[in-house]
């Protein structure tokens, strides 16, 4: 096992930050009232009621496997991974659901489009980011090949 870099911890907690603020957004958006619905825009009412429960489903996948996995990286765990990769499939089920079923971009907008396609990059550079650490032996008990 050789120690990881610093700048390798600050990344590690920052992505569990990310996606901590992401729990908390799936968790508001879950709560929000009909009275408080009512206030949102035309477009942004009928992307709320058109909402598939798989795909609001998905996004707590995304999020907490994302959550679990960025702290598997801060712990150096090799169990991340999978939480990292359920995050992701999570994640390109709710953009399905947001984007082709629903015509979220039309609706929400070209800052929703970029948002989750930031979310994307994200997503993959933290698989990107296990296998690394992996291939140089930060994480213990890795077999130092890459996945």
């Amino acid at each position: 096992m050789t120690a990881p870099p610093k700048w390798y911890k600050v990344v590690a907690i920052g992505a569990l930050i990310w996606n901590l603020f992401g729990c908390m957004a799936v968790i508001m958006d879950l709560m929000i009232k009909p009275e408080d619905a009512a206030k949102l825009s035309a477009d942004q009412q009928t992307l709320y009621a058109a909402r598939t429960t798989w795909s609001t489903l998905a996004s707590l996948i995304a999020v907490l496997g994302g959550t679990i996995g960025s702290l598997g990286l801060v712990m150096r765990k090799t169990w991340s991974q999978i939480f990292l990769i359920a995050s992701l499939i999570g994640l390109l089920v709710q953009n399905y659901g947001l984007f082709i079923v629903v015509d979220g971009a039309r609706l929400a907008g070209a800052g929703a489009v970029i948002l989750q396609s930031l979310v994307l990059l994200i997503a993959v550079g933290l698989i990107m980011l296990y296998r690394s650490a992996v291939r140089k032996e930060w994480i213990p008990g890795s077999t130092g090949a890459a996945v």
